[in-house]
């Protein structure tokens, strides 16, 4: 089973928040994981609004970009080729969607018809989920 990630599940792999827990668990049974190119900028986003915030510090946020670096040669990129591109057009207009949840959305649907293989799509902003479950995949935690 390939696991996708949209950014707010991406980053639960990094950050302890509600979710963190069941996520690990579903990224635990996955074969392989993947997530489009622009969760990277929006993980390291994610990440450097922490820092700034406080929240985290200088030790615990370069930690955590070096887990991300490393893990993120391990993902299967989901590149912004046209399909794609027009595609998320399409689903921001039909789901209400913002334009990066429209991204990840398209990007998940274009894998799945690509590799045929069974896919989950892990999400946690509710609106993009919704979607998701519109559009046919199965969605977790």
């Amino acid at each position: 089973m390939i696991l996708y990630l949209d950014t707010s599940a991406w980053v639960k792999l990094y950050v302890r928040e509600p979710g963190s827990k069941e996520l690990r668990a579903c990224a635990a049974k996955a074969e392989a994981m993947a997530a489009s190119v622009v969760a990277y900028p929006e993980a390291r986003a994610a990440f450097a609004r922490l820092k700034a915030q406080g929240i985290s510090t200088e030790a615990k946020h370069q930690q955590r970009l070096a887990q991300l670096n490393l893990d993120w040669e391990n993902l299967l990129h989901i590149e912004l080729v046209p399909a794609v591109v027009r595609t998320a057009g399409d689903l921001a207009e039909v789901y209400g969607l913002r334009g990066f949840d429209s991204i990840h959305l398209a990007s998940v649907l274009w894998l799945k018809e690509k590799t045929g293989m069974p896919l989950h799509f892990a999400v946690f902003d509710q609106r993009l989920k919704v979607a998701a479950e519109r559009a046919g995949l199965a969605v977790v935690p």
